[in-house]
């Protein structure tokens, strides 16, 4: 499965969200500064997922984003789905069925490209944002959170939406 910078930032963000939910909203600049993602292009994911309904923006002094539903309502589907476009690495459902129903001779290697898009696409629409989220830094914990060093697969992430 690829998955974009831009996916990833997402997810990230949503995470924020998710470990700050029913605490009001979370200014941008604190999310950038909290998850370490570039401000500008975090405006620009806030507002795809706002426009999708799927976070809120309030206005004024305390103002900033904040999840529309509770954590445990958004899964990761959603969220890949809208930013990167399709869940599998071998195209949609729709289009794997295609292949299998007009090329015979190769329909046992398609099915086997299905089964795994359906595995993918089920770990995902199974898993909500709440499963993933850490919890929020206790109140004692001041300054940045402490990154995991964990490396990011270079085949796990693509270049953007739509890329091969």
């Amino acid at each position: 499965m690829k998955i974009s910078q831009k996916g990833l930032y997402a997810l990230q963000a949503m995470m924020m969200l998710a470990r700050h939910y029913n605490q009001g909203a979370i200014r941008i600049r604190d999310i950038a500064y909290e998850e370490e993602l570039p401000e500008k292009f975090l405006e620009l994911i806030l507002l795809e997922l706002k426009n999708a309904r799927i976070v809120e923006s309030v206005r004024g002094s305390k103002g900033g984003y904040q999840l529309r539903r509770p954590p445990s309502d958004i899964r990761l589907s959603e969220i890949i789905r809208l930013i990167d476009g399709p869940l599998a690495p071998f195209g949609d459902a729709e289009q794997l069925q295609s292949l299998i129903d007009r090329d015979p001779e190769h329909r046992a290697l398609y099915r086997v490209f299905l089964d795994v898009r359906n595995a993918a696409a089920k770990i995902l629409e199974s898993t909500s944002i709440a499963d993933v989220a850490t919890p929020a830094p206790s109140p004692g914990g001041k300054g940045r959170r402490k990154k995991s060093a964990a490396p990011v697969l270079p085949m796990v992430v693509s270049g953007g939406k739509g890329s091969a």
